[in-house]
């Protein structure tokens, strides 16, 4: 059950109240920074996309945090999971983008206010910027992931090898562990963050899409 039935008895009547446990409380929490992400970042256009975003978010933030469980694999950690994730998504912003404006989704490559003589060297480096976008956003969070499970890894092989020493355990032995301790909690925080940053970007090329400049 999602969440916990309490029964309270009063001098007048009975009473029942919803208290909902953690799990509940957790998805709820996923679900109004989602939501919080969409409206801060897209107007009304863009709220009936909440529900991709939504999944956008919990997926990529709940496989960060199982690639901090010991002997489970970072899926994100490898660049053609995240160039693929982040390819297919910018494939289908496009497609939202005709959809809603047909040829005027051309004027993404145009700044306002630009005169024709400025517009032919700014089209082109909007164009290259708008062409990257799919690659930065699958490389950034392949790049944060990949830098923290590899120092970690390497921090983690250097404490194990301090406690094989056959001296007796003395305050070099213990520094490390609490070193691997501060890296953990270091590299949760970047589990959440990489994938607050990931919707955070998506919601912003959505914006552009749906509104245009």
């Amino acid at each position: 059950m999602l969440v916990s039935l309490t029964y309270a008895l009063s001098a007048e009547d009975s009473k029942y109240s919803f208290v909902p446990n953690n799990w509940q409380t957790l998805l709820e929490t996923v679900n109004d920074t989602s939501a919080s992400l969409v409206y801060d970042n897209t107007n009304k256009e863009g709220e009936k996309y909440f529900p991709f975003m939504s999944s956008i978010f919990t997926f990529v933030l709940f496989i960060n945090l199982i690639g901090l469980i010991p002997y489970s694999f970072t899926v994100t950690s490898h660049l053609v999971v995240t160039f693929s994730l982040s390819l297919s998504i910018f494939i289908g912003l496009n497609i939202i983008c005709v959809k809603k404006h047909g040829m005027h989704m051309l004027s993404l490559f145009i700044p306002a206010n630009t005169s024709i003589t400025l517009a032919w060297l700014l089209i082109p480096i909007e164009f290259v910027s708008y062409v990257f976008k799919p690659i930065s956003l699958g490389v950034r969070l392949f790049a944060n992931l990949m830098a923290g499970h590899t120092l970690l890894k390497v921090i983690i092989g250097f404490s194990w090898a301090m406690l094989l020493l056959e001296d007796y355990l003395s305050i070099a032995h213990v520094v490390p562990l609490l070193i691997i301790v501060l890296l953990f909690g270091l590299e949760l925080g970047v589990a959440v963050i990489q994938a607050y940053v990931f919707t955070v970007l998506t919601c912003i090329y959505l914006n552009d899409s749906v509104n245009l400049h």
